[in-house]
């Protein structure tokens, strides 16, 4: 039986999107042994994962290095055939080149690459040329596998499902308002514009951290929606995904929200703003829609990751956005 470890120890969106790989590990490779390396505090998206042996976890915020030690210790000990780096860091790289597998897959940006078996060059997407995240990464197996990319999927449990059966009972859509990045958050003002122009007969469940509640409850209050329940910090992950699962819509910014929308299959609403979709983190629902501004602004994008604030100072890729625009995807 073969044993694999993948590794993606990147925030939370990243982790969601490198389900994919699992997926197709699986179908491939149906009696491998599978294991997934994570930071602490992603590891909850796979309790009862179907496909999942263990979850190692990287605590990056208490001793960083000695854990990092202590984890090449027991993945060598563990003796992995394969060992596939998502990521394109010297910590990860080091944990990859010393892992003791036999193979060691990774991309060329890696400063460890060198020492890799196998190096897959990483290619960002631009404007002119768009390439998925989930096809970069398919790139690391497909020589073992096959051309067609895995789809991310989490799986909430069916306790996660009844913890949100109590919201399911009418019709309701879900926002999920925050996002790391300045210029990737859409105006809490915009938000609450949209709430208040809702049909009278829909629920809003507000998803997010502990730490977006003040936001989500700003947001409402604004809005004047007596319809809109603020979740915010009372879901984990896979509940959030599970709510997101059967609304008529979520709306979301380019953040992990709109991942697990991605891999529930939820219809999702991505509201982007500095960031463009074809920097290959766009949603992958089969129901999706892009929400960004209408007119070209030649200052965007303006990166290819948010930023604290506006380089200009007027956020026009977001002020601009008409709240027609995210009615107009509600369906009828």
């Amino acid at each position: 039986m073969q044993k694999i470890l993948v590794i993606q120890t990147a925030f939370i969106g990243d982790v969601v999107l490198a389900t994919g790989l699992l997926e197709k590990l699986h179908k491939q490779l149906p009696d491998a042994s599978i294991d997934i390396l994570v930071r602490k505090g992603n590891e909850s998206l796979f309790t009862n994962h179907p496909f999942i042996h263990t979850v190692l976890i990287w605590d990056k915020k208490k001793s960083k290095y000695r854990h990092l030690l202590g984890l090449i210790r027991r993945i060598r000990a563990i003796k992995y055939d394969k060992v596939i780096n998502v990521q394109r860091f010297a910590a990860t790289g080091l944990i990859t080149a010393f892992s003791g597998a036999k193979q060691t897959i990774g991309f060329d940006k890696n400063p460890f690459s060198f020492l890799f078996t196998d190096v897959i060059r990483h290619i960002v997407s631009d404007g002119s040329h768009s390439l998925h995240e989930i096809e970069r990464n398919h790139e690391l197996i497909r020589s073992f596998t096959d051309d067609v990319p895995g789809k991310p999927k989490l799986y909430p449990s069916s306790a996660d499902m009844e913890t949100v059966a109590q919201w399911k009972k009418n019709k309701y859509i879900c926002v999920a308002p925050a996002s790391v990045w300045f210029t990737k958050q859409f105006p809490a003002t915009q938000w609450a514009d949209l709430l208040g122009q809702l049909p009278l007969d829909l629920m809003v469940y507000m998803l997010g951290a502990p730490g977006d509640r003040s936001l989500c409850e700003s947001i409402k209050e604004i809005s004047g929606n007596a319809n809109v329940s603020n979740l915010s910090g009372q879901l984990n992950f896979l509940q959030s995904a599970a709510l997101m699962k059967d609304a008529e819509m979520n709306y979301v910014n380019d953040s992990a929200p709109m991942h697990f929308a991605s891999a529930m299959n939820a219809p999702v609403a991505a509201v982007y703003c500095s960031t463009i979709p074809a920097f290959g983190f766009g949603p992958l629902s089969d129901n999706k829609y892009i929400i960004e501004v209408e007119s070209s602004l030649s200052c965007r994008p303006c990166g290819l990751h948010g930023k604290a604030k506006c380089p200009l100072d007027h956020f026009h890729c977001a002020s601009m956005i008409r709240t027609e625009q995210l009615l107009n995807v509600l369906p009828h």
